[in-house]
């Protein structure tokens, strides 16, 4: 038995009836009754828990650690601040508050604070209600509407976040600058009643900053002068890097003092939640997916070039790797088989290890080099991270060929290193499959060699293989190796060393 969904699950009473409600008198006699918004996450989280449901719906990995932190923050009423790395969800799980929102609540028509018809707030409201009484015509807000989010950036102001004096108004209206009726009000005041988001708090300037201390605790703004009391109802989150504490900014002190629960977020633990997230955000065309079978070898070795990015001297660390590293080389992965089926008009095709050089460019673009990295280049820092993933593979599959040369004892591999002494291959990015078979059966043992480790494969899995093999070896030294634009050379290892020098110095 499926059980049911959040939304399903946190369905307002009055659902029905706010088709009918149109008047405070007809609220009233309803039964409504106020409830600010973080008792409204408060009650709904409960409901939630209490019938099993998740409403934080394609988060991965934060079960144990991430999701309790919020489940506690919110049950203690709490404005949060995610605190983590880019590519760690922290802006998706600030939208999915909202599902744990009513899904209407009722306001005052024509309020720009989304005024509560029972708890008017703005001098709108309050003026409506004296004049009409019962009569307030009330309309209702969907959950949808009421996610605010603001990235803050240093060109944001104070009067874009709480508001600024408006002389078009104070003119239209004919009104004196010292009524508050002229001011414009910015984005926190009219998400009363909302979720308000800021992402990268620290790029917002100190003095921004300052400008949310009293409403983040006692609801006080202050705008050109007018020291308003508005009670302001708002479920804030805030999300941060905690590079941008070095680099760009910091949290003022008094702030973080204000922001009750910090939650720190994280990267996948384990490769198997690594490799579920990639598959959950990849977009793909339903004609790619049916064109292209991704072999769940390749699935993994992408993922592993991710967690060997987080470990390497090229990259800064404090930087972090963003889980969107390993869905944009999936993606090009993807593309890369799709584009050479097409090119060899062949209806379907497998993955194989040579198109993974086609994710250099989701690579390059998703990590930050330290000084040794630029240096190298970002393309050299791909191709790296890629051969150090097949490098440190290669001996959980196949023997490692150290262990037999410090035994001194006979390789598997001494057939092929003899072959390559005397031979070399080339392996085209987009040769047909007829093409890719008969370069790779050419080297001698590498099949027997596949059989032995890697039994009860299916011919295509067995090729897959067996070119895994051949960049392995190359990459512990045992064999030659070159990367060219539309293909990849295997030679023996001194005339690939001697090439490699007369690159260097043509260069």
């Amino acid at each position: 038995m499926s059980r049911p969904s959040c939304h399903v699950l946190i369905s307002n009473k009055n659902e029905m009836k706010q088709q009918s409600i149109k008047t405070l008198k007809q609220l009233k006699a309803s039964g409504y009754v106020s409830k600010s918004i973080k008792d409204e996450l408060r009650d709904n989280l409960i409901a939630c828990m209490e019938s099993g449901v998740n409403p934080f719906t394609g988060i991965i990995g934060f079960d144990e650690t991430v999701l309790p932190d919020i489940q506690r923050a919110i049950l203690s009423g709490h404005s949060i601040n995610l605190l983590g790395l880019r590519g760690q969800a922290k802006t998706r799980i600030a939208r999915q508050m909202t599902n744990l929102l009513d899904e209407w609540i009722p306001v005052i028509e024509g309020s720009e604070l989304n005024d509560d018809p029972l708890k008017p707030l703005s001098r709108f409201a309050k003026d409506l209600t004296e004049e009409k009484g019962d009569d307030t015509p009330i309309t209702w807000l969907h959950r949808n509407d009421r996610y605010v989010e603001k990235l803050a950036t240093p060109d944001v102001t104070i009067a874009d976040l709480i508001g600024d004096v408006d002389p078009i108004k104070a003119a239209n209206m004919k009104l004196s600058y010292s009524d508050e009726r002229v001011i414009h009000f910015g984005l926190v005041p009219r998400s009363n009643r909302c979720v308000f988001v800021i992402n990268e708090l620290p790029d917002l300037q100190p003095r921004i900053q300052v400008s949310l201390f009293n409403i983040l605790q006692e609801g006080d703004i202050q705008i050109r002068g007018f020291q308003l009391r508005l009670d302001l109802d708002i479920q804030f989150i805030f999300t941060a890097n905690p590079e941008d504490y070095t680099n760009r900014g910091s949290i003022i002190t008094p702030l973080k003092d204000r922001i009750q629960s910090q939650i720190l977020t994280h990267y996948p633990k384990s490769l198997e939640l690594s490799r579920e997230i990639t598959m959950q955000e990849a977009k793909l065309k339903d004609a790619q997916r049916e064109r292209v079978k991704v072999p769940g070898f390749i699935s993994e070795l992408i993922e592993l070039i991710a967690f060997e990015a987080r470990e390497s001297e090229y990259v800064d660390q404090k930087s972090g790797v963003s889980a969107r590293l390993t869905i944009s080389a999936y993606e090009n992965l993807v593309s890369a088989a799709e584009r050479r089926a097409i090119i060899n008009k062949e209806k379907t095709t497998l993955a194989r290890i040579g198109d993974l050089m086609s994710i250099v460019p989701a690579i390059t673009g998703k990590v930050e080099l330290v000084y040794e990295g630029e240096q190298e280049g970002p393309a050299f820092v791909a191709l790296r991270l890629l051969g150090n993933t097949f490098r440190k593979k290669f001996p959980q599959i196949f023997p490692n060929p150290e262990t037999f040369k410090r035994k001194k004892l006979e390789s598997p591999y001494t057939a092929i290193t003899k072959w390559f002494a005397e031979n070399e291959i080339e392996l085209l990015n987009d040769c047909t499959q007829k093409e890719y078979a008969l370069v790779l059966y050419g080297v001698p043992t590498l099949a027997d060699l596949v059989k032995k480790y890697c039994p009860g494969l299916g011919e295509n899995e067995r090729l897959m293989m067996m070119e895994f093999a051949l960049h392995g070896l190359a990459e512990l030294s045992v064999i030659g190796k070159s990367v060219m634009d539309s293909s990849v050379e295997f030679s023996d290892i001194l005339n690939s060393m001697f090439s490699q020098d007369d690159e260097e110095e043509a260069a």
